[in-house]
């Protein structure tokens, strides 16, 4: 009996099946060799970032405005801030140091990667000193610094305590005034019961009392003038007691040949 050939369907099948094989084998070999890759990509780039967030802060970029602060104090400040690792490093930590410096009003501190600490500072503006131990900013603000470290003359207030802002804005506007005539306020006194008393800046003062403190300068202004011309023998005004309504009272300097040597 003669032998019959192997029929094509059965040889179709087996060449499909050798191809499915070959195909899986060959998609799971490149599947794993898209796994080893992806493992060490990240490997290498986690790596990479942890070196990165290894970077400590190496430059300060110190600006503002900043004539009392010194550069020195703010670095010292910066003594309490772990600054090893760039990321790590909290701006708000930043801030509240430098904030504690006495002649500090403001901070903007931000981080510029991928090694830098950029630190913008505006001091305080005196405007004049409080009760000796205290300064007042421009906007009323009592604070405590070195007083030293003024170079230009400011004002002496005295007042209870949480009048700053009262004392400021009046002597705004009293010095406004008497600016007319040249003098300024170097002295402003505020009593308990919130009466005025000012010295300028010629020495002479000003007993104001509690109301209508703007027309009594303004009277002063007008009848201070007529005061020095009616002088007698150079005297020179002491103060000017300006509570009445219809006049003012005058006390007059000792003159100087007159005032005892009390040195002994």
């Amino acid at each position: 009996m003669m032998k019959m050939a192997d029929s094509p369907i059965k040889n179709n099948a087996e060449i499909n099946q050798h191809t499915t094989t070959r195909y899986f084998w060959v998609g799971f070999s490149f599947f794993i060799c898209v796994i080893i890759s992806l493992v060490t990509i990240s490997a290498i780039v986690s790596d990479k970032i942890n070196a990165e967030q290894a970077v400590p802060v190496s430059q300060l970029n110190i600006s503002g405005d900043m004539p009392y602060t010194r550069t020195s104090e703010i670095k010292g400040a910066l003594s309490a801030i772990n600054l090893s690792n760039f990321f790590h490093v909290n701006v708000n930590d930043v801030h509240k140091v430098i904030m504690e410096l006495p002649w500090v009003y403001s901070v903007a501190v931000r981080k510029q990667w991928p090694n830098e600490l950029k630190i913008h500072v505006i001091d305080q503006t005196p405007v004049a000193s409080w009760n000796d131990d205290f300064l007042i900013n421009e906007r009323g603000n009592a604070f405590q610094a070195d007083k030293s470290r003024i170079t230009t003359a400011i004002p002496a207030f005295y007042g209870p305590e949480g009048s700053e802002n009262v004392a400021l804005s009046n002597y705004v506007n009293m010095n406004r005034l008497l600016g007319f005539q040249h003098f300024n306020i170097e002295e402003l006194m505020l009593s308990e019961r919130f009466a005025w008393e000012l010295t300028l800046n010629n020495g002479v003062i000003l007993n104001l009392g509690r109301e209508n403190r703007i027309e009594r300068v303004q009277r002063f202004m007008d009848i201070y003038p007529h005061i020095i011309e009616n002088a007698k023998d150079k005297q020179q005004v002491n103060y000017v007691d300006l509570r009445y309504d219809t006049g003012v009272a005058v006390g007059w300097k000792q003159p100087k040949h007159l005032i005892k040597d009390n040195r002994a």
